[in-house]
């Protein structure tokens, strides 16, 4: 995958997350099974808890996804508090499994970590990887539409982002968004920065009103008015809110394939029937 959209009109692919240690690896087998039938480009899976190999379950659930034939995995990794041993370890552990493609990022901080790590950006792990394994990765990046929760301005963000595409990303993944038009405004800005590789748009479907606190904090991401009716009129049924949600999320798709998007990321937050209902929508249109 030498970048995201290489022979592809638009890439289409899935998020999920490995279980902790303490719950069943069944599970998430069951997950990446139901979505590899969907035949995505990948499906990325976070960064779980631990930075050594023993603790981390990401590259358990990269090798399940390799063994299936029938997708591409790409692991997160982030290197916040990372020393360049455990970064290796990792490395080598996806190398050997046949991962070729890694989200490198940051990673959030957390205050109960008090080890100083190797890294500071993301930019310094890509630069790290690249130069460590040569074109053993390729190597992903997230970006922001609304500006990093960090930044002082949108500005400085994509100054950072360029940092990261020019120590080596192929590819870019957005953070998630609901407003397309804060998607196109963001897409202008790094188009006149001199950005040039592709950029996936991430889209998380708000299928139960428990997401939108811990969403909201974690994106920075601004609720468009049509998103805020839908909420305070169906979320207090769960069935209700699943198919406004998800017809919310494909809505959005469907405008944004139609203004040469380079693909779309889902974050199916390890729900197979989100991704079964919006994929059989938008199926058809990933070929024009």
């Amino acid at each position: 995958m030498d970048n995201i959209n290489e022979g592809r009109k638009h890439v289409f692919s899935f998020e999920v997350f490995p279980p902790k240690q303490s719950t069943s690896f069944e599970k998430i087998k069951e997950v990446t099974d139901s979505l590899i039938e969907l035949e995505p480009d990948f499906i990325s899976v976070t960064y779980g808890a631990g930075g050594s190999i023993k603790d981390n379950r990401t590259v358990e659930v990269c090798k399940l996804i390799a063994n299936s034939g029938k997708s591409k995995p790409v692991a997160h990794l982030t290197c916040i508090g990372s020393k360049k041993e455990e970064i290796d370890e990792i490395l080598y552990s996806l190398n050997k499994i046949g991962v070729k493609d890694i989200l490198a990022l940051r990673g959030d901080k957390n205050p109960n970590v008090t080890q100083k790590g190797d890294f500071e950006h993301a930019s310094d792990l890509i630069y790290y990887i690249k130069s460590k394994m040569g074109d053993k990765f390729n190597v992903l990046a997230a970006c922001y539409p609304a500006g990093h929760n960090e930044s002082v301005s949108q500005k400085q963000d994509i100054i950072n982002l360029k940092k990261k595409v020019d120590a080596g990303v192929s590819g870019l993944i957005t953070q998630m968004f609901f407003d397309n038009e804060e998607f196109y405004r963001f897409r202008d800005l790094v188009e006149v920065s001199g950005i040039e590789v592709p950029i996936e748009a991430g889209i998380m479907p708000i299928t139960n009103t428990r997401q939108i606190e811990k969403v909201i904090s974690l994106s920075g991401a601004s609720m468009p008015a049509r998103l805020t009716r839908l909420i305070a009129k169906y979320g207090r049924n769960d069935d209700a809110m699943f198919d406004a949600g998800t017809s919310f999320a494909t809505s959005q798709i469907v405008e944004l394939l139609s203004s040469d998007i380079n693909g779309i990321h889902l974050y199916t937050m390890n729900n197979p029937a989100v991704a079964k209902r919006i994929h059989s929508v938008v199926k058809g249109l990933l070929k024009f």
